[in-house]
């Protein structure tokens, strides 16, 4: 009980001065992840630690499988048109030479990972979390379409980033016990076959029954979110009851919602803007408990690939996607740089931990995943505002007919900032 006291405690700390830290480089997933950095040197928070570590990691996965499933929602169809469309260009190929530059680095630089465990870890590390780097998305200084790309791609690439990380389980585990084909057989029909079919029939008959209660007025307002949560966790009721994936499960409903009940997105943002929020802090927390039992075993190849995830990984396929878009440069190292890792990798890289796939190089992930979030936590909560001054100058010279200021279509479902 003491964890979850202190954590109440700064949560309603944090609620005092919230508007305050707006100002000033102290994010929240600093402020949380600290805190739980202090907690180390309790002795009864880490027994509970280590007693509780399943029922955290519950928590820590329902943050997870809430906010797919509200990115998923939030995202219109017409968000995602067009030839010079960013948010298309970034979750494409910069999400794919992403990964595939992650996997190169990492069998570089860190030479004990055979290929398939540096594509888990690339896959792991691939997401980039706007919730860090939250006053980027939410500043009206920076151009709407910026604001908007950076957005919609961290809304939908932590969906998209899980099928990559159970293919490259699937291949590593395959390639140590020599069942290759069996393996990659039961992965594709239980993991994706099964999730999506769930995230389909949950999103298309929950979708149906909202979209009905609404126009039949049967339902009060104020529980239409109770109405829209329930279904992310009917996902991860079926999937653990049939052994597919709660998250491909809850991204996939939160987009098959849409057709029956096009409000989802509004009204899942509510939740997890205000409830849903309280998840997110607490993985930091978690997070920042975690990471004072592990960081002596840093070394110098795990410390030089999470510098090079946060820089050249990042940035080279962002530069590259974004070929023929016209951007100014300021805006292309703008956008390249805010690629930050939060939530959904340090989600994926527990569930990655509990699967006890038992790699050789699992211990070595773990390890470059947490390094890498935590410098992520640091370099990006602090320079938000930096960055943004230097932007906005950089660009002040700009006409209004220039690409970065092109009109983009926004609503209340997709212009809430991302938490993960």
């Amino acid at each position: 009980m003491m964890l979850i006291a202190a954590f109440f405690a700064l949560v309603f700390v944090y609620s005092l001065v919230s508007r305050r830290l707006e100002r000033t480089v102290i994010t929240a997933p600093i402020l949380f992840t600290l805190l739980g950095v202090l907690m180390s040197f309790s002795h009864e928070a880490l027994t509970e630690l280590a007693m509780d570590r399943k029922d955290l990691l519950v928590i820590a996965e329902l943050g997870l499988v809430m906010t797919l499933f509200t990115d998923a929602a939030r995202v219109r169809p017409r968000m995602l048109k067009g030839d010079t469309n960013l948010p298309v260009r970034l979750l494409t190929v910069g999400m794919l030479l992403t990964i595939v530059l992650g996997m190169l680095g990492a069998v570089v630089v860190v030479r004990s990972l055979t290929w398939w465990e540096a594509g888990i870890l690339a896959a792991i590390l691939a997401p980039t979390d706007a919730g860090l780097g939250q006053a980027i998305v939410s500043s009206p200084r920076v151009p709407r379409r910026i604001r908007q790309a950076l957005n919609v791609e961290a809304g939908l690439n932590d969906g998209l980033s899980v099928p990559f990380l159970m293919f490259f389980i699937a291949l590593a585990q395959a390639r140590e016990t020599g069942a290759g084909g069996s393996v990659l057989a039961r992965f594709l029909m239980e993991q994706l076959g099964y999730g999506t079919l769930i995230g389909v029939g949950v999103g298309l008959i929950g979708g149906w029954l909202l979209g009905l209660a609404q126009r039949k007025a049967w339902m009060a307002v104020p529980l239409t979110q109770l109405g829209v949560v329930a279904l992310p966790i009917a996902c991860v009721l079926a999937s653990e009851a049939s052994g597919a994936s709660m998250f491909i499960a809850a991204f996939v409903a939160g987009l098959a919602t849409q057709a029956g009940f096009s409000e989802v997105g509004k009204h899942s943002v509510e939740f997890t803007e205000d409830w849903g929020q309280l998840l997110n802090y607490f993985v930091f927390f978690l997070f920042g408990l975690l990471i004072t039992l592990v960081w002596k075993q840093f070394d110098f190849a795990i410390v030089a690939y999470a510098l090079l995830s946060l820089t050249l990984i990042r940035m080279i396929p962002v530069a590259l996607a974004l070929r023929g878009t016209h951007l100014s440069k300021p805006t292309v190292l703008f956008m390249a740089w805010f690629g930050p890792k939060g939530l959904a990798s340090i989600v994926l890289g527990l569930v990655y931990l509990e699967g006890e796939t038992n790699l050789p190089g699992e211990t070595t992930i773990k390890l470059i995943v947490m390094a890498t979030v935590l410098l992520s936590i640091l370099a990006h909560g602090i320079s938000a505002l930096p960055a943004i001054n230097r932007y906005t100058r950089a660009i002040a010279a700009l006409g209004d007919d220039a690409p970065e200021h092109e009109t983009v279509e926004m609503d209340r479902a997709s212009a809430g900032t991302n938490s993960a």
